[in-house]
């Protein structure tokens, strides 16, 4: 069987999926400068390809592009964790208010084979998947609550979810506390009692916030050095590509 070379697409998919890897892992710290030409060498891929998936990963907020600095990894403050925690869990307590009565017996199917899907990818540590499946998971509220304005939100909030995740993901919960934790939001999102949801909500993005605000150092905590920046927004760390 002769297999069809692969498209640019395929290749710059390829390349983003090992970017990503990398940072997910931890094996590129936040602030941490990129360069082409090294990843280039190290992916083994020509420029052409490695820009576009560039842009790709500095669309999903997992890289920083700083004019006449550079490319960086990127990085939160502790002000950027809390903001993005506050209107998180704002958002996702309006979608499910919103889909509530639209859990049908297919919606309810879709969530738990999501569900799956994630458990599965934790316990076998497939890294960067996890953070798409998680993703996934917390989209299903958004998608059936099919609120144009709320979507439209979601979207938009995803790319710093993601680098977000990532930060989370390598402080290593553990793939039997992370089914735990979601078979929890599974058992409300099933359940008969919106308020408990809610509640859940609310408990499940601060048991995360608060994980994660481990991962920013002094400097970060109080803004001094890095400028308060919000998300999406280089920090002055990332100028200087520490």
């Amino acid at each position: 069987m002769r297999l069809a070379p692969l498209s640019e697409d395929t290749r710059r998919e390829m390349i983003v999926r090992s970017v990503r890897d990398l940072i997910v892992s931890g094996a590129v710290a936040p602030g941490a400068r990129l360069t082409e030409t090294q990843l280039a060498a190290q992916l083994g891929v020509s420029r052409g390809p490695l820009r576009e998936a560039i842009r790709d990963l500095v669309e999903s907020g997992l890289v920083v592009s700083l004019p006449y600095k550079g490319l960086f990894v990127r990085a939160f403050t502790r002000r950027d964790l809390e903001e993005l925690y506050s209107f998180r869990t704002t958002l996702e307590k309006m979608a499910f208010c919103e889909c509530w009565h639209r859990r049908d017996t297919a919606a309810c199917a879709e969530l738990v084979a999501r569900h799956e899907a994630l458990s599965r990818a934790a316990e076998e540590e497939r890294g960067a998947e996890v953070i798409e499946l998680e993703l996934a998971l917390h989209s299903w509220c958004y998608e059936l609550a099919d609120h144009r304005l709320l979507s439209n939100a979601w979207q938009r909030l995803r790319p710093n979810l993601h680098f977000y995740f990532a930060l989370h993901h390598r402080l290593g919960p553990g793939a039997s506390l992370r089914r735990e934790i979601h078979e929890t939001y599974l058992a409300c999102a099933l359940g008969d009692d919106l308020d408990a949801m809610l509640t859940h909500v609310e408990a499940h993005m601060r048991q995360g916030l608060e994980r994660t605000l481990g991962t920013v150092s002094p400097a970060e905590a109080d803004g001094a050095k890095a400028g308060r920046a919000g998300p999406g927004s280089a920090t002055t760390q990332e100028t200087k590509g520490r």
